[in-house]
């Protein structure tokens, strides 16, 4: 199990992760991986600095664009699972899950395993060890399937990015130089004759969404807030 904190201030940082660590010796830091601009943990800024803390990293504010964050990413080695600790159990809508069993048994090759949890009219999918979310506010708890419109399913652009054309039954390349992925890109509706139903629609083998095919016309799922405007060569 991996855990992924972001905090941001000279002590709280290297500091809340030492004192972690030192309390939970089940745990080690994993190095994070460090780019152009990242900086490493620092020792000399912490009081009984845990092992490995320069493996965690500083994102500074003055040294690229965003806001400040510190990353350390804790691996579990070894201990039983803590029982003050709940394991999240989501309520989910039987009927939407019903549907979106039936889209998924049409479109894919196989059903996404984990816990499945519905907020107002999305369903989301989390992994099994996921703690409980009890009077927290995420904005999304986990990836998001899709969506329940009018006693249907209708998949979840999130869900298509993580798609490759082997889990799909359906699946429709376009190449990056031609006519048609521009019209896809603008959210237009493109002419195509196969079987009806839901296409992953992918670019040189990239998967960057959905179309739903019906007669000769392949509606587009694109997210009009992705689409392209103006004109394009």
């Amino acid at each position: 199990m991996f855990t992924l904190l972001v905090l941001f201030h000279l002590k709280e940082n290297e500091g809340t992760i030492s004192r972690f660590l030192e309390q939970n010796p089940n745990f080690e830091i994993v190095e994070v991986q460090s780019y152009k601009d990242f900086s490493r943990g620092r020792k000399d800024w912490v009081e009984n600095p845990a092992e490995n803390i320069e493996k965690t990293i500083q994102l500074w504010p003055h040294s690229m664009k965003g806001e400040g964050h510190y990353i350390a990413v804790l691996k579990k080695v070894d201990g039983d699972f803590d029982p003050r600790l709940k394991l999240a159990q989501p309520k989910v809508d039987s009927n939407m899950l019903k549907h979106y069993k039936e889209f998924a048994k049409e479109t894919l090759n196989f059903i996404p395993t984990g816990k499945y949890i519905t907020f107002n009219d999305q369903l989301y999918i989390l992994p099994e060890e996921t703690l409980s979310l009890d009077k927290l506010k995420v904005v999304r708890p986990g990836l998001h399937l899709g969506t329940f419109k009018k006693n249907r399913f209708e998949p979840s652009h999130a869900l298509a990015l993580s798609l490759n054309r082997e889990e799909v039954k359906n699946s429709w390349n376009l190449p990056v130089d031609s006519k048609e992925i521009i019209s896809y890109l603008k959210g237009e509706v493109l002419q195509a004759t196969s079987e009806k139903g839901w296409y992953l629609i992918e670019v040189d083998g990239y998967s960057i969404g959905w179309g739903k095919l019906a007669g000769n016309a392949m509606k587009n799922h694109y997210p009009k807030g992705l689409r392209w405007v103006g004109n394009f060569y």
